[in-house]
């Protein structure tokens, strides 16, 4: 199984580089699944824009994680709660729009979970990332495949 993860893609630059390399990379190094945080991915660098989602999802993003700047374009509030592969940290107010965690099938064939939790050091506060977790796995039960 490999699994991409890119951190921080940062506005135009970073949204090119992924418009422009991502499949090939995907392609090349035969990539079953691929997460970006996309935070930061609107054209002034804060924030996300219906604009990148699409984007990133027609490059092979299978998910998109965010944190502090999630709300950052207002118009996030109303495009999350359509976009269930657009997650918000699960540890932030849980009246917010949007979900924390999916599960998704990927291109080999495997489930895979997905949980977007934000660390509070030099960060706007947030719930508590290990009790978050602690509650997580206690109320969520994966099951096995057989």
């Amino acid at each position: 199984m490999r699994i991409l993860f890119l951190g921080d893609v940062v506005g135009q630059t970073g949204c090119l580089a992924i418009k422009q390399n991502l499949q090939n990379v995907i392609k090349e190094n035969k990539i079953d699944f691929t997460i970006i945080n996309g935070e930061n991915a609107a054209d002034n660098g804060v924030g996300i824009t219906q604009n990148n989602i699409d984007e990133f999802f027609s490059c092979g993003v299978d998910v998109i994680t965010t944190g502090n700047h999630i709300w950052d374009q207002k118009e996030t509030y109303e495009f999350i709660k359509t976009q269930p592969k657009l997650l918000r940290p699960l540890n932030l107010d849980e009246k917010l729009p949007g979900a924390g965690f999916i599960i998704l099938t990927s291109r080999n064939g495997f489930k895979i979970g997905v949980l977007n939790l934000m660390g509070n050091v030099f960060m706007k506060k947030c719930d508590d990332l290990f009790k978050t977790m602690e509650n997580f796995l206690e109320n969520k039960k994966l099951k096995k495949r057989l």
